[in-house]
């Protein structure tokens, strides 16, 4: 049986007490770490298969350490910070992190973002790092072969940008992807004057998804940052 390893980075003993004792009720396995060395140190002898990282380390930035993490492993790294601008957020994001709370936060919100991390690790083992042609989730189904997109078994006739917006969140399924990040991957650039044009199809993307269901709620926005596919 699949038991997900996790390694907490935080220097604030208050912060790391709660979270300690939030993944000991859940009988998750992890360890601590009080300092960036010492964090780094532990990925590598620990192998952890999710990181909750601080980015207000005394030694070293948490941004540095997510730079060093990305040069050779993709295990999703959730960010606790008391920095609550967006700029932090969406560089943090754009850095490599996949999620992002911001202290204090509610235990009930951090546990969903590792449930959703530990998700995308099991999903990632049981397909063995292979892409699949064929995505499920709920009642979405996307055929990356034939470009189809299907909702309660109903092919949705996409836009070739709503494809390539719904084609990119699938493929980063519980990750927050940060405008900045789209529209590199979609549009070739990073211009903040094509944001508007982004807001517009992802919203008529949505539509189409929704199909005035609520329950095939597939995209999250997170205002001023990007959007996420939901795991469903």
């Amino acid at each position: 049986m699949f038991k997900p390893k996790i390694l907490v980075i935080e220097d604030d003993p208050a912060i790391l007490s709660l979270v300690k004792t939030t993944l000991e009720t859940q009988d998750y396995m992890f360890r601590t770490a009080m300092n960036g060395k010492q964090g780094l140190m532990d990925i590598l002898s620990y192998n952890p298969d999710v990181l909750v990282l601080d980015l207000g380390l005394p030694d070293i930035s948490g941004m540095e350490i997510i730079g060093k993490i990305r040069g050779w492993s993709n295990m999703p790294i959730i960010i606790i910070s008391a920095r609550s601008e967006d700029e932090d957020k969406v560089e943090a994001l754009d850095a490599g992190a996949d999620d992002y709370l911001t202290k204090p936060f509610s235990i009930d919100e951090f546990l969903a973002r590792v449930r959703v991390a530990i998700r995308r690790v099991k999903t990632e083992n049981l397909h063995g790092g292979e892409a699949s042609s064929i995505y499920e989730n709920g009642s979405l189904k996307i055929d990356y072969v034939a470009g189809c997109v299907y909702v309660d078994g109903e092919e949705i006739h996409l836009t070739p940008m709503e494809y390539r917006l719904v084609d990119l969140l699938s493929k980063n399924t519980g990750k927050v992807l940060t405008h900045n990040y789209i529209l590199r991957e979609v549009w070739g650039s990073q211009l903040s004057s094509d944001i508007p044009s982004l807001r517009v199809f992802m919203a008529t993307l949505r539509k189409k998804l929704e199909r005035g269901n609520p329950d095939n709620k597939f995209i999250q926005t997170h205002v001023g940052i990007g959007y996420r596919m939901i795991r469903k």
